[in-house]
């Protein structure tokens, strides 16, 4: 197995990792839980950069690393909803956006087409790592003593982060919203051509 599809596996671990640090309560565990989070997240990047520069493109990794990716941000969203740090309308949006996708993918391999990702996808991917990253920072800077009281300088009566989070999830759901309907409709000949 190749360096790239190595990392695509450890996003896996990762993952799980990261939600038993959400969930599980012990000191700095919202602290850990972000560290888990930006390192699965580099992985992503890094996986994708090693495999195209050193040609090591794989089916597996084709196939595992949006696998990946969709399991790491779905899972993390969902999370948030069980403990109240997004609304659940923002998190149904992001997944069925994820399962129109995927489904529409699985629609054309089975016509002998491959889809390619698109820009807006790229770009919602990125605004949903944010969100996720701002609403960890969020419920995490607190446990960082002085730093976190430094960090987390006040605008208007809250932390700037507090604002941050707020706008970083709208944009989340936005770009969510932009990119599938993009998607679906430059797309649409595969799904209608059935109909």
């Amino acid at each position: 197995m190749n360096l790239p599809n190595r990392l695509t596996i450890s996003r896996f671990g990762l993952t799980a990792g990261f939600l038993l640090s959400v969930f599980i309560k012990f000191p700095y565990n919202t602290t850990v839980a972000l560290v888990l989070f930006c390192l699965a997240s580099i992985t992503d990047w890094v996986d994708g950069e090693i495999a195209r520069r050193q040609n090591l493109v794989t089916t597996f990794g084709i196939l595992m690393d949006p696998l990946a990716d969709k399991v790491l941000v779905c899972s993390a969203f969902i999370a948030f909803v069980g403990l109240q740090w997004i609304s659940a309308w923002m998190v149904v949006i992001i997944v069925t956006r994820e399962l129109a996708i995927t489904g529409l993918r699985l629609l054309a391999a089975s016509k002998n087409l491959v889809l390619a990702a698109e820009g807006y996808g790229k770009h919602k991917t990125i605004s949903q790592i944010v969100a996720i990253i701002s609403i960890l920072v969020m419920t995490s800077y607190e446990q960082w003593g002085i730093v976190g009281k430094l960090f987390a300088f006040p605008i208007a009566g809250a932390a700037w982060i507090v604002w941050f989070t707020k706008l970083s999830k709208v944009a989340a759901v936005g770009l969510t919203i932009v990119s599938g309907s993009v998607y679906l409709w430059r797309n649409r000949e595969i799904y209608l051509q059935d109909t």
